[in-house]
């Protein structure tokens, strides 16, 4: 990977440059809370639902649920997506289960109470990068979802530890990149997703060796690109839902 220093972006960002955010909440109107997470092309629509009860396997644990569903819509991408039904998942149960484990990674569940939240993740458009920003917009929606079992008296306060966001980075062409777009993350030598929290921890690391490997100095400046993404990121969050610990 010996091309860095000459390797130039298809969209002109540089190498540690996110793709334009905008996290959008309150967008629709009978959820009990959403955001439209957009991170260049990519769009998804976050909306999260509230449940009285928790699962069977959940009972008398004296503790409540947050999970997630992920789909992406027939037109999202640039070939019709076949629709996807229950027992027929692959990749989108996959991408769920990380959603549902990032957002509970920053969420007290023994202060939730049995109730259960489900944050439903679908792609409008996707451009890359749809599994870290369903998990960046999702986390908005479950903070609108929360806050609003604290204001209706249901909660004494917001069970929340924290923030979490994702965003990917990888080689393309020998360069380190953040935020991959399609055309980028298509043709990556090794890609990766990082979840992290808003104080600076990780959550989880998925990364791939598409078409060639890295020593531990390249995973490193990976890491070091994704950690100042998601910092970036949770500043986002920050400014649209006003969240302080």
């Amino acid at each position: 990977m010996d091309n860095a220093a000459t390797f130039q972006r298809p969209s002109g960002r540089a190498a540690d440059e996110l793709r334009a955010v905008t996290l959008t909440p309150a967008v629709m109107k009978n959820a009990a809370g959403s955001c439209l997470a957009e991170f260049g092309d990519t769009r998804v629509l976050c909306t999260a639902s509230v449940e009285e009860g928790v699962p069977g396997w959940r009972k008398n644990a004296h503790a409540g649920w947050v999970t997630a569903e992920y789909a992406m819509l027939p037109a999202a991408g640039n070939r019709r997506t076949p629709r996807e039904y229950r027992g027929r998942k692959g990749r989108s149960m996959e991408i769920e289960r990380l959603i549902g484990r990032s957002l509970r990674a920053v969420t007290r569940l023994d202060r939730l109470g049995e109730i259960t939240i489900t944050l439903d993740c679908d792609v409008i458009q996707a451009d890359g990068g749809t599994r870290t920003a369903s998990i960046t917009g999702a986390w908005v929606a479950l903070h609108a979802a929360l806050w609003g079992l604290v204001e209706a008296g249901k909660l004494p306060r917001l069970p929340l530890t924290g923030q979490v966001a994702a965003i990917s980075a990888g080689f393309v062409g020998g360069a380190a990149l953040l935020d991959l777009d399609y055309p980028e993350d298509s043709h990556a030598e090794v890609d990766l997703n990082l979840v992290g929290t808003g104080d600076g921890r990780i959550v989880e690391v998925q990364g791939t060796g598409e078409r060639a490997t890295i020593d531990r100095a390249q995973l490193d400046e990976l890491l070091d690109l994704g950690q100042a993404g998601v910092a970036r990121l949770a500043e986002l969050q920050r400014k649209v839902t006003g969240y302080r610990l």
